[in-house]
Formats: structure tokens, C-alpha cells, sequence
């Protein structure tokens, strides 16, 4: 089975997250997909968690290339779609993109985000939980 995998599923995998060990094994034996902005979207987070002295600019080599190591289709969305959702809910586009990419591949989507799973539930996705 296919599973839509949010940004921060990823982020916790790489940054040791105390979520790993549980997204690890509920991923097991599934194909990852996401939208195609999602590298860009980890580079984005992890430069936040550098400019908010989370994570040390030494260590974004090493959290982007245990990100980027985890097995994962990108698909295009329909952007026009995703921004009427982010609108339509008051969510950002990014989150709205993870959620029309749900939609548009009819796979479950695997968040932490406790504001997108409530959208994903009137949207009537499933989530991974």
C-alpha cells in the first residue's frame, strides 16, 4: 500500500525523533509518496531549526542526508486545487498540498500534525494512526 508521508514524519525519522521507532514500523512494507515539494519543504524546516538555534548549521548536512535517504515517490498535485483547499480550511499551501496529494492518489495520508489530520478528517482521508 501507498502512503502519503507529511514533511514532519520525515523530519522526526531524521532528527531522532522520540515518533521514530513508531513511524518506522507502521511505514514498514509500504511505498512513501508525497508531493514534489517536499524536498524543498525539509530544507525549509531545517533551516528554521537552524535560524531558531534548534539544530547547528554543522548538523544540516547530516539531517538532510538521513532525510533524504528514506525511499520516497514525488508526485505532482494539482497546485490550483491545493490552493483552494489552504483557502477554503485557513491552512498553509504546504499542508494543502500533502492533503490534495491524499486526494488526487486515494492513499492514506501519515501526518503528525494534529491541525492537518482534523482537515484530512472532514476531507474524509485517511489517516494512518
Amino acid at each position: 500500500m501507498k502512503i502519503v508521508a507529511d514533511t514532519n514524519t520525515f523530519l522526526a525519522v531524521a532528527l531522532n525523533e522520540p515518533e521514530k521507532d513508531w513511524l518506522i514500523q507502521t511505514t514498514d512494507g509500504h511505498d512513501l509518496i508525497a508531493p514534489a515539494v517536499l524536498p524543498y519543504e525539509i530544507g525549509n524546516a531545517l533551516s528554521s531549526l537552524v535560524r531558531r538555534k534548534v539544530l547547528a548549521a554543522t548538523q544540516l548536512g547530516a539531517a538532510w542526508d538521513a532525510a533524504a535517504a528514506i525511499p520516497v515517490e514525488l508526485a505532482a498535485v494539482d497546485a490550483r486545487a491545493s490552493l483552494l483547499l489552504a483557502g477554503h480550511f485557513r491552512i498553509y499551501a504546504y499542508d494543502a498540498y500533502f492533503l490534495q496529494c491524499s486526494l488526487e492518489s486515494k492513499c492514506p495520508l501519515l501526518t503528525l500534525d494534529g491541525g492537518m489530520k482534523r482537515v484530512a478528517k472532514q476531507l474524509n482521508i485517511t489517516l494512518v494512526e
